[in-house]
């Protein structure tokens, strides 16, 4: 079996990140497309404040939206991946560091993910 060597990971993260990132840009200009065609030919009314669609809230809905290929739903979903990049990017960063059996960087990067999850299910902001 070859050993595993920190070029190698430096490498995949490389990867992940770029993947992830072209991923989700070009996710977010079909949603974007997709958008513009069914609703570029309205006039925004600024006087009245909408807020964003009760669909782009929740998991299930969100899915069904880009199953209907609703632009907004598609953007989202975008967002979402480009959001998610650099979670695995750490994901990633922690397996490496088993692999390469170092110990103290797979503590750090599990506290890392604890603390963006933490984040995430606080929704603080401040």
């Amino acid at each position: 079996m070859k050993k595993f060597k920190d070029t190698d990971m430096q490498l995949l993260l490389g990867r992940v990140l770029r993947a992830g990132t072209i991923t989700s840009v070009s996710i977010v200009f079909f949603g974007g497309v997709i958008y513009l065609h069914r609703h570029g030919h309205f006039m925004a009314d600024y006087k009245i404040f909408t807020g964003t669609p009760a669909f782009l809230h929740q998991t299930g809905s969100l899915f069904e939206g880009v199953m209907a290929l609703r632009g907004q739903a598609i953007i989202q979903i975008g967002i979402l991946l480009l959001i998610a990049t650099p979670i695995l990017r750490v994901i990633f960063s922690a397996i490496g560091f088993v692999l390469e059996k170092d110990y103290l960087y797979v503590g750090i990067s599990l506290l890392v993910l604890l603390i963006i999850f933490m984040s995430m299910l606080g929704g603080h902001t401040g």
